[in-house]
């Protein structure tokens, strides 16, 4: 590192947890983020001000005014941006270091079949099922740690999906994709604006301590949060043997 980035980075390496070596692991590796918004926003911001040398933002929708209540990388003057461009930007705004790639196309099979093999982490901060599969579908395939979060009105969630570990479930283990599900979506039910902050920020405290080494991750935990009362649930989450996704993935050593 240099003079600047070990200053830059100096209380991060302060931590016995992390130090120069896991602050140097986060320098070299490369996140998948998918969406932009209201979790997309926190989780952008604090990769970059950490120092996660690659970060991939994918988002095909653009800043609109009512994201502003709570999609905290966006601004007025970016009004109609791509959001992945305008997230960007603050990120560049903070730390111009991290390599940073703005994707403007909405995830399908095929492209997160190629953007998540070249990841170290992929953290899922989009709004819809179908996407959500996908991602899973994609990260299971390529043994990549998922970093899951969700919001709608006060009520969060988040969890870690690592099938690097035989015992650890993924998405379709706890929502199975034939499922009948009815989408929730903030333009219609509303969001508490603090909440995708408080969900986001943890996404990213994941996805750090997966890349740096330190701690241990929520794998195998559902944390389910009421924002109403400031209550957390958590809920142990065993894979399914039967899971149609990882159900039969090999033994990984």
């Amino acid at each position: 590192m240099t003079d600047e980035q070990l200053l830059r980075y100096s209380r991060h390496i302060l931590l016995e947890e992390i130090g120069v070596e896991g602050q140097e692991r986060l320098l070299a590796a490369h996140a998948l983020v998918i969406g932009a918004g209201g979790l997309g926003s926190p989780v952008a911001l604090y990769l970059g001000t950490a120092g996660v040398g690659r970060i991939t933002l994918v988002d095909h929708d653009t800043v609109d005014l009512t994201n502003l209540q709570r999609q905290i990388a966006h601004t007025v003057a970016r009004l109609g941006m791509p959001k992945a461009d305008s997230a960007r930007q603050a990120i560049a705004a903070i730390n111009p270091e991290p390599d940073v790639r703005a994707v403007t196309d909405r995830a399908d099979a095929a492209s997160l079949d190629e953007w998540v093999g070249q990841a170290d982490v992929v953290i899922d901060c989009c709004d819809n099922f179908s996407t959500r599969h996908a991602v899973n579908a994609a990260c299971v395939k390529h043994g990549r740690p998922l970093v899951s979060g969700a919001a709608i009105r006060f009520d969060g969630q988040i969890t870690v999906y690592d099938t690097r570990d035989n015992s650890s479930p993924c998405y379709a283990c706890l929502f199975a994709p034939l499922d009948e599900f009815e989408e929730t979506r903030c333009a219609t039910m509303g969001v508490f604006a603090p909440l995708v902050g408080i969900i986001g920020a943890m996404q990213a405290a994941e996805a750090l301590k997966l890349l740096s080494g330190a701690g241990t991750s929520l794998a195998g935990r559902l944390l389910m949060l009421d924002g109403r009362a400031m209550e957390w649930n958590e809920v142990r989450v065993p894979r399914n043997p039967a899971c149609p996704v990882c159900g039969s993935r090999p033994a990984r050593s």
